[in-house]
């Protein structure tokens, strides 16, 4: 603590990052994509003109704010774009939640929507999760200042179709929904086509995990006018050029690559799919996944005895280490060769060492 703090300083309990290892390891704990970016993107990068970054980027970042709304079919004007989705995060928790009523949000969720509602003095009130580890839609009360959660969800992977989205909709016509769509790219349905007729619906994205630009920050939103209008007014009372030029240039070549962009996605599902079941082979739990990470129970040794000895030979996964996750293993989906390491690995720990 520091006597130079502001007092909500003090008390706040910042979200914490997986791990990023300075030695060569296998990182499955950080939902990175395995894949790199789309090949156009290298081209922006090695013949982007040096003499351009004496100057300010576009403020609206036009060129790919018109480009994700050819993607999405919707109008520039319904599309925001920030540093990372996390920041778009942060400006719609500013811009939509902070109301006299609670922000609903799922018990188990991204571990930043409690940091926020913190940093905003947010009250928010969790629903819990049901028997199948999946976010009960129908559990959120009318009465509330906003709805949050990430589809599919993180950590757990589930996700629900545009129709059940949809169907929430129909019942919260108040306040803002925000659909964090995250890792909607592998095999989740995203909702961005509720937005024309659902004025209160915002839907969040990021170039970090599908099109493999983690190291850049490309965060965006997409919602009615008015929502992005919002956004807009946090944005310019903060940061009026929150992306650079160079992420601009390589969002817009990542988004015409739609070959790549396709067979990223379905590489990493394949993989996650065979790796699911070599998982359940070696007798571990593995929740049903729509997003490019497995949440897994080990049956034969404890979450945390698994995520240390793998640490030890050089394989990084993500363990929450929470009352309720503690049993729990988040596993990034990696190249094949990864994840053949890490099933290999594992078969030699469960099948040698004692417990």
């Amino acid at each position: 603590m520091s006597k130079f703090w502001s007092p909500s300083v003090q008390e706040l309990k910042p979200y914490i990052p997986g791990e990023q290892p300075r030695t060569r390891l296998i990182k499955l704990n950080t939902n990175e994509n395995p894949y790199p970016p789309a090949p156009g993107v290298e081209r922006v990068l090695r013949e982007y003109p040096i003499d351009h970054l004496r100057l300010y980027p576009d403020p609206d970042a036009s060129a790919l704010r018109d480009a994700l709304a050819r993607e999405y079919n919707v109008q520039p004007e319904q599309v925001f774009l920030g540093n990372g989705s996390d920041e778009v995060l942060a400006f719609a928790f500013q811009a939509f939640f902070r109301h006299d009523k609670p922000l609903l949000m799922p018990e188990i969720t991204y571990s930043f929507y409690p940091v926020y509602c913190q940093l905003y003095a947010i009250e928010a009130q969790r629903v819990a999760l049901d028997d199948q580890w999946r976010v009960q839609l129908d559990a959120f009360d009318s009465d509330n200042g906003g709805i949050i959660f990430a589809n599919p969800n993180a950590p757990t992977g589930h996700g629900y179709s545009r129709a059940a989205i949809a169907e929430l909709l129909s019942h919260h016509t108040e306040r803002v929904v925000l659909v964090d769509e995250a890792y909607a790219d592998f095999g989740g349905e995203s909702a961005v086509g509720l937005v024309d007729t659902c004025p209160n619906l915002l839907v969040t994205g990021t170039f970090s995990k599908s099109r493999s630009l983690a190291g850049l920050r490309i965060g965006y939103a997409i919602g009615s006018r008015e929502l992005i209008e919002g956004l807009d007014r946090v944005k310019n009372s903060f940061n009026s050029y929150p992306l650079d030029s160079l992420a601009i240039a390589a969002g817009v070549a990542a988004l015409e690559d739609r070959a790549h962009f396709k067979a990223c996605c379905e590489a990493v599902i394949t993989t996650r799919e065979r790796t699911r079941r070599g998982l359940e082979q070696l007798d571990f739990e593995v929740l049903p996944s729509q997003a490019n990470f497995l949440f897994v129970r080990p049956r034969s040794m404890s979450a945390l005895e698994v995520f240390s000895e793998l640490r030890e030979r050089g394989i990084l996964v993500r363990h929450f280490n929470t009352d309720i996750l503690h049993d729990f293993l988040r596993i990034s989906i990696g190249t094949d060769d990864e994840m053949d390491t890490l099933l290999e690995t594992l078969d030699t720990l469960i099948n040698v060492t004692p417990h």
